[in-house]
């Protein structure tokens, strides 16, 4: 099993950076370019107060929305396909106005099993797709066109693997009624559930 391979992310301005280009303040990250700026705010005492920017509700809501439409139209067209070869293999009980109940729901077997198949299918899209664009560049595209990163506390990028679980911790989020994602209204660091379950904070990018 390959080791996940870790991006990381000057936690002042946001930008990519080598891990052999960071210079370590205590638990933040920052590159050379923030190096002697943030060095200053130490020395003055402000290092520590509001110098990052944390992405509020609503930049994280106009992302989603971004993301779920790029997502939409590849997932569609998939799940159209499986659904439509479902409706096509449905037996002639299906049509028939004469079939009891049970012929029906047998024959609609088929159409049922199709549904939560494309349902997983749609999932695993989605994961993949966060997971895979946080990784990789620390936002997906929504993210990417508002200006805002997923990091870690020290500025370090979010592995695959933690990226992963992070989307399924936002269906935690969503499943209380949303709660989950309000939280990031009225947390200090603008942490949703799903950001306090999986250490990550969500910064915008000011490089």
């Amino acid at each position: 099993m390959t080791p996940e391979v870790q991006s990381y992310f000057c936690s002042e301005c946001g930008r990519q950076t080598s891990a052999d280009e960071l210079v370590r303040f205590g638990e933040r990250l920052v590159c050379p370019n923030c190096k002697n700026s943030y060095a200053q705010k130490m020395r003055e005492g402000v290092a520590q107060g509001g110098f990052v920017q944390y992405a509020g509700f609503w930049l994280r809501f106009v992302a989603m929305l971004i993301d779920g439409i790029i997502l939409a139209i590849p997932a569609g067209i998939l799940q159209a396909v499986i659904l439509a070869s479902a409706g096509m293999s449905l037996s002639d009980p299906a049509a028939n106005p004469d079939a009891t109940p049970g012929e029906v729901l047998r024959a609609m077997g088929p159409l049922f099993a199709a549904l939560g198949f494309s349902a997983l299918i749609g999932m695993f899209l989605a994961c993949l797709y966060e997971a895979g664009f946080i990784a990789k560049f620390g936002a997906t595209p929504g993210k990417m066109a508002i200006g805002v990163k997923v990091l870690r506390p020290d500025g370090s990028g979010v592995g695959f693997g933690r990226a992963a679980g992070r989307y399924f911790a936002k269906m935690l989020s969503a499943i209380i009624l949303y709660i989950g994602y309000i939280m990031a209204a009225f947390d200090s660091e603008k942490r949703a559930l799903h950001d306090m379950i999986c250490d990550t904070r969500v910064i915008k990018n000011r490089s």
